[in-house]
């Protein structure tokens, strides 16, 4: 695996008076391209806790070039970097197209946190979500 590939499409309102797409904008694109790895490809592979529980506990974000919502969608390449018993950093890369070799324009991390909805305070990684990220690292091998 290594690193998971999804694109996102910026809309026309996500875009500012300058003509870029937003920071709050994008980071709900980032959402969207977190939602497709941990709700949509864990449950897939048979993991819906974290669809039922995870929560950004940091935020960083970097903006390399301005994006522009064209109509088409982004590439949002994603690997995890850290991974502990209790938390996971996800880092982003977001380019301007579909193309693998399309223009860096933002890079971002995300600090996250397993979370128990039901009694409100943070859980442990199970061993089944802790060898699903583990497949995510950055340099893993394909698949």
């Amino acid at each position: 695996m290594g690193v998971f590939v999804t694109g996102v499409r910026p809309r026309w309102s996500d875009m500012d008076a300058y003509g870029h797409v937003n920071h709050a904008s994008t980071v709900t694109l980032l959402e969207e391209a977190r939602v497709s790895l941990l709700f949509v490809e864990a449950t897939r592979h048979g993991l819906t806790e974290m669809a039922a529980g995870v929560v950004v506990a940091k935020l960083s974000v970097d903006y390399v070039a301005p994006l522009v919502a064209s109509g088409d969608d982004v590439l949002v390449e994603m690997s995890v970097r850290e991974l502990r018993s209790a938390s996971f950093t996800l880092d982003y890369v977001v380019r301007d197209g579909r193309a693998p070799d399309s223009a860096v324009v933002t890079t971002a991390e995300t600090l996250m946190v397993p979370y128990n909805v039901a009694a409100g305070r943070p859980r442990r990684l199970t061993d089944a979500e802790r060898d699903f990220l583990a497949g995510w690292r950055a340099g893993g091998s394909g698949g």
